[in-house]
């Protein structure tokens, strides 16, 4: 978020929708006087619930600003939104649609003769590293899951666009780039796939130091060029996050996933021991029985996944998912999370050990914390060290699930 700018921003769950929340105050901040922006979520039931008492908070705090409204949530609940005094509802579908803004502020049957922001508490993040928007929507069918519906089909963005926001990132001191989407793997423009897209940014801006894919879809073929890639060029991050959902055959299927737990162990046998990976696992998704779900811990023993986001499974209204048969009680669901994820922590200390006493090249964050190329965080010792700084340095033990390292 920019500093001291009339428009303010708030963005909920992913990545991208943060992303995308900076490119609209920008397009904003010129047209307006001053307005709210908050971008919704949808993922779960409960990301939905915290849309709106997010935004019914902020228009208690703000009666004199328009609070734009806008994201997954927004898309499939208007209705949550409408009944909020000042809060003005933009879809998806129009989200980054300057006039969409323009044209809602005057039709609003409130007027903001002099519009201004008496309370905004939420500072965003400070990251060193750079998201660059690769792609959005998606054309699979994932019987969980409701984003597809809220953004729509998978749109490719052309490869100069992509090229220029990366060359304007590297401009503004950002040495690690993240390329992002909805379904980043799926990205097919001009005869280029994702690999083509990474490939040909190593080569285009040398100055690129380190590079990475946010999420990958784990079917798609391209992953074994991408782990080509990493071997190839060390500018490209040795790490991956994989949108797996299940380990279990049978829950893949019924999920309407298009992998399946051998596409995972071929994988992990590619990568070999250098390469690393983490997982969105859902627990708890309908019929998925205590044997079923022992097959998705099976898999992380065998493929050793060093960090596993798992949460228990929300039926969303309009999906395949929400009226299933054989629905899970959430208190299995949550004892499950509970249970891959001490599992993985496990893995991961492990892994983290093997490493104690190694010179590793780290991106500095915020407050002395820096990132390796395996994703794990390490507090720096000593000196201060400016954010986005790249330095190596050496690893000396582990305490509270990150390193505690010197410079080398």
């Amino acid at each position: 978020m920019a500093e001291n700018n009339n428009i303010k921003i708030l963005s909920l769950g992913c990545r991208l929708n943060a992303l995308e929340a900076e490119k609209i105050q920008q397009k904003l901040a010129g047209v307006m006087d001053a307005a709210v922006l908050v971008n919704t979520c949808a993922v779960t039931g409960e990301a939905e619930r915290q849309s709106g008492q997010t935004v019914r908070k902020l228009a208690r705090e703000n009666p004199n600003a328009p609070i734009f409204v806008t994201g997954c949530a927004a898309t499939r609940n208007p209705d949550l939104f409408y009944q909020i005094p000042n809060a003005i509802v933009i879809k998806n579908s129009d989200k980054m649609n300057t006039d969409a803004y323009i044209n809602a502020l005057a039709a609003a049957p409130c007027h903001f003769t002099t519009p201004r922001i008496d309370t905004f508490n939420h500072q965003s993040a400070k990251l060193s590293k750079q998201f660059i928007q690769v792609q959005n929507g998606c054309n699979h069918k994932c019987a969980y899951c409701v984003t597809r519906l809220l953004r729509g089909p998978a749109v490719s963005f052309p490869y100069t666009d992509i090229l220029s926001d990366v060359r304007v990132a590297i401009q503004n001191g950002f040495y690690e780039i993240v390329l992002t989407g909805v379904d980043t793997a799926s990205y097919a423009r001009d005869g280029m796939l994702i690999s083509d897209v990474c490939r040909n940014l190593l080569n285009d801006v040398p100055e690129i130091r380190r590079l990475r894919i946010s999420s990958f879809d784990p079917a798609v073929p391209e992953i074994f060029k991408i782990i080509d890639l990493m071997r190839t060029d060390k500018r490209m991050m040795p790490h991956m996050h994989l949108s797996m959902q299940s380990g279990s055959d049978t829950i893949l299927r019924a999920m309407g996933r298009r992998h399946s737990a051998d596409t995972v162990r071929r994988i992990v046998e590619y990568a070999g021991n250098d390469i690393t990976f983490s997982w969105d696992i859902i627990c708890g998704f309908p019929s998925e029985t205590d044997e079923l779900f022992k097959e998705t811990l099976d898999l992380v023993r065998i493929a050793r996944p060093i960090k596993i986001h798992a949460f228990p499974f929300s039926a969303r209204p309009d999906t395949k998912a929400f009226n299933m048969p054989n629905q899970v009680n959430r208190s299995i669901s949550k004892k499950r999370v509970h249970q891959i994820t001490q599992m993985a922590n496990e893995i991961r200390h492990q892994f983290m050990t093997v490493a104690l006493g190694q010179t590793v090249s780290v991106l500095v964050e915020e407050n002395n914390i820096a990132r390796t190329p395996h994703d794990i965080d390490v507090k720096i010792i000593g000196n201060a060290v400016p954010a986005r700084t790249i330095c190596n340095v050496k690893l000396l033990k582990i305490q509270d699930d990150m390193y505690i390292g010197e410079i080398a």
